[in-house]
C-alpha cells in the first residue's frame, strides 16, 4: 500500500499556476492535496485562487499572509528585514487586502498553522515557515542536520514539509526529511520562468519525494499584473525568472546561485 499527496506552496495570487498544478496532480492520481499557506501576495486578482481551492479540495494551512489578510492587519508579517524589500511587500499585501473579499477572508481566518498526519505508519506535519513559527526562513544552506533532527525529535516526526521561502529544497537525516515544497506564485530566481510543486509517495516503508515543475501562461499573468498596476519589478520576475525584490533576505549561498 502506498498513498500520494500534492503539497502546493505560496500561491502568491498566481491562479494560473495553482490551476496547472491541480490538473498535474490529478493527471498523475492523488489521494489528496494540500497548500501550505500564502494564498495572496504578489499577483493579480486574489478571489481567483479560493474556487480552486475549495472546488478541488485542496486542504490549506494558514501561512502569515493568510493570516494578515485574514484578520485585516496593517501588514504581511513576511519576515523581511531590508526597507526596499518590506517597500515591496506592502504594496503586495495592500493591493492583496483591498481585493480581498469578506467571505474569503472568513475563510482564511479559519484555516489552521499547522496539519498533522499519520499516512501508511509516518508521521507528517504541513506547515508554512517552520514547526515553532509560521514565518521563519528554513534555507538549506543556513539550516543544520541537526536542527531539523530538533524538529523531528519534539513532536516524533518522520517528515516535515514547509515553504515560505520560495526556493524549493529537501535534507535527509538518519531520524526523518525535511522538504520545503517551493512555491506556485513565482519562479525560483534561477532564470526559468516555471514554478514548482511536491508529490509525496509515502507507504511503511517511508517517504519519497518528487519536485514537479509547473509551466503555466506566465505572459497572461503579467499582463494581469500591468493592468491592475502591480509594481513593474514583480512583471520583470515573471518573464525572466530572476528575482528583483525581496533578495535581501537571501543568505550568501542561495543568493549566489541565483546571480546572473
Amino acid at each position: 500500500m502506498s498513498t500520494r499527496i500534492a503539497l502546493f506552496g505560496g500561491v502568491y495570487n498566481n491562479y494560473l499556476a495553482l490551476q496547472a498544478a491541480i490538473g498535474m496532480a490529478d493527471a498523475v492520481g492523488v489521494d489528496a492535496k494540500y497548500c501550505l499557506g500564502d494564498i495572496g501576495a504578489f499577483g493579480p486578482y486574489p478571489n481567483r485562487s479560493f474556487p480552486l481551492l475549495t472546488d478541488n479540495d485542496v486542504i490549506c494551512v494558514q501561512g502569515n499572509y493568510d493570516d494578515s489578510v485574514g484578520n485585516d492587519l496593517s501588514d504581511c508579517q513576511c519576515g523581511y528585514t531590508d526597507a526596499r524589500d518590506n517597500h515591496f511587500a506592502k504594496i503586495s499585501y495592500d493591493y492583496t487586502l483591498a481585493n480581498t473579499n469578506d467571505a474569503n477572508k472568513a475563510f482564511l481566518r479559519s484555516l489552521p498553522p499547522e496539519i498533522e498526519l499519520e499516512i501508511e505508519g509516518q508521521r507528517l506535519l504541513l506547515c508554512h515557515g517552520s514547526p515553532r513559527r509560521t514565518n521563519e526562513f528554513l534555507w538549506e544552506s543556513t539550516t543544520p542536520l541537526h536542527f531539523v533532527d530538533m524538529f523531528l525529535r519534539e513532536r516524533n516526526l518522520d517528515l516535515i514539509a514547509a515553504t515560505h521561502t520560495g526556493i524549493k529544497w529537501q535534507a535527509k537525516t538518519a531520524i526523518g526529511q525535511f522538504v520545503n515544497v517551493g512555491v506556485l506564485g513565482r519562479p525560483e530566481n534561477d532564470g526559468n520562468t516555471h514554478v514548482w510543486f511536491t508529490l509525496l509517495d509515502i507507504s511503511s516503508k517511508g517517504i519519497q519525494h518528487r519536485f514537479c515543475p509547473v509551466h503555466y501562461d506566465y505572459q497572461r499573468l503579467g499582463q494581469e499584473m500591468e493592468q491592475e498596476g502591480l509594481p513593474e519589478e514583480f512583471i520583470k520576475t515573471l518573464y525572466s525568472g530572476w528575482w528583483t525584490t525581496c533578495l535581501e533576505v537571501l543568505p550568501q549561498k542561495e543568493r549566489a546561485a541565483g546571480c546572473h
